[in-house]
């Protein structure tokens, strides 16, 4: 394993880590799995999924082969994150009229997000390290799932967050995880910049998507996938985009599984950004060779809140290998999808729900075809956001509780004469 740069291709000794290249460029970890047996690894894993209480009980640190295998065990923190649900739903698939439709519920991880898949492997990496201080710049889930890890690691976990469109559910949860969080006037981008240029002054361990080990822990969300659906992916992936690591991990993830012979072929990638935060779609939607930012970016779906995703690079190139796409979609439709996945009994966050509303949009202009199989990932669960929660429902005035009141809530005749 080394670090390899995705702008330059410069190589770094994994014992000289950091975060970005020295031309500015973002680091991956380049893995040489010339030596690996496909068909052994599909044992491995396949047995590996009857473990309850190892760390191998993880849906990460499962694949670690694939992931870090040079990591000692000792270091590893792990809160047996991945493992998450894969649904199907009839109303939905219907409502849609598409042949099959499945959903990856990351939300369902132990802080809630699919931020876990990676923050296990960042943290553990930091563990290894020597470091006792962790950090993020969150509009939420990123900040929840690291105070999390930190305060099972016995470390000390410091949060920056923009004073504007966030979810306050997700600045509680890491409050309650022990962290401390610090606010602060601006956006997601401008946390990042403070973070890239003071860290290490501060002695804190970025775990942020510029660091390369969170994107390895991220593409464990595919491999999942693959074990589960018996290593036959589907034509489609819809997934959200805010800072765009999860797409660059998916991509990465898709690219080991295919070197090694894991899967055959490559499904097409959507990536589904809100309309009010979607430079990076306007950017492939006009065919430029540079991104440029969203100074003030706004969307109800606070995760998506992002106008200079760092990750942007790898994006494209994931969605260049993948003949991918991408989209993007309006608060009204985001919600409108919303509404529809929390009462097939899954549920999500609106982030989430972008790619449902992403799906039906790509149908209607036939660039997703309905004899196609899908495939959305759902990345935060239905109660991180409850300010929409209170947007969407309202709750009928109390009364006395009589049968004759409760039978016209059920909409029958009661059965008292």
């Amino acid at each position: 394993m080394n670090l390899v740069c995705v702008d330059c291709g410069q190589e770094i000794p994994l014992e000289d880590f950091k975060y970005q290249c020295s031309c500015g460029g973002l680091l991956e970890v380049s893995h040489d799995f010339s030596n690996i047996d496909a068909d052994y690894l599909k044992s491995v894993f396949h047995e590996r999924l009857s473990e309850r209480m190892s760390k191998q009980a993880s849906g990460v640190w499962r694949y670690k082969e694939l992931i870090y295998p040079g990591l000692p065990d000792e270091y590893i923190v792990t809160k047996y994150e991945g493992n998450t649900g894969l649904y199907t739903s009839e109303p939905i698939r219907e409502h849609l009229g598409i042949r099959q439709l499945y959903f990856k519920a990351q939300s369902e991880n132990p802080s809630g997000s699919f931020k876990d898949n990676g923050m296990t492997v960042a943290v553990s990496h930091g563990r290894s390290l020597g470091y006792k201080r962790f950090s993020c710049t969150s509009t939420g889930n990123t900040s929840s799932s690291l105070a999390m890890y930190a305060s099972m690691a016995d470390c000390g976990s410091y949060v920056f967050v923009p004073d504007k469109n966030i979810s306050m559910n997700k600045v509680l949860q890491t409050l309650a995880y022990g962290a401390e969080v610090i606010r602060f006037e601006g956006t997601y981008d401008n946390g990042i910049k403070f973070l890239e240029q003071y860290s290490e002054e501060l002695g804190l361990y970025i775990c942020n998507s510029i660091n390369p080990f969170r994107i390895e822990g991220q593409k464990s969300i595919i491999y999942e996938i693959a074990q589960t659906l018996k290593w036959e992916l589907p034509d489609w992936i819809i997934i959200p985009g805010g800072a765009l690591s999860n797409v660059s991990a998916l991509g990465k993830g898709l690219e080991d599984l295919k070197r090694i012979g894991l899967i055959n072929k490559i499904p097409r990638v959507a990536l589904i950004q809100a309309e009010g935060a979607s430079p990076f779609h306007r950017m492939m939607d006009q065919g430029l060779e540079e991104m440029t930012p969203e100074p003030h970016p706004v969307t109800k779906a606070s995760a998506l809140n992002i106008g200079n995703p760092p990750s942007w690079k790898k994006a494209r190139r994931v969605l260049q290998t993948s003949s991918g796409i991408t989209c993007s979609v309006s608060d009204t439709e985001i919600i409108a999808a919303k509404k529809l996945i929390d009462r097939s009994g899954i549920g999500c966050e609106p982030a989430s729900a972008a790619t449902l509303a992403g799906l039906k949009k790509l149908m209607a202009e036939g660039t997703i075809d309905a004899e196609e199989s899908v495939l959305c990932i759902l990345t935060g669960n239905l109660l991180k956001d409850t300010d929409i929660l209170r947007e969407m429902h309202t709750l009928k005035d109390s009364a006395e509780l009589t049968v004759e009141r409760v039978s016209r809530c059920m909409g029958v005749e009661s059965a008292i004469e």
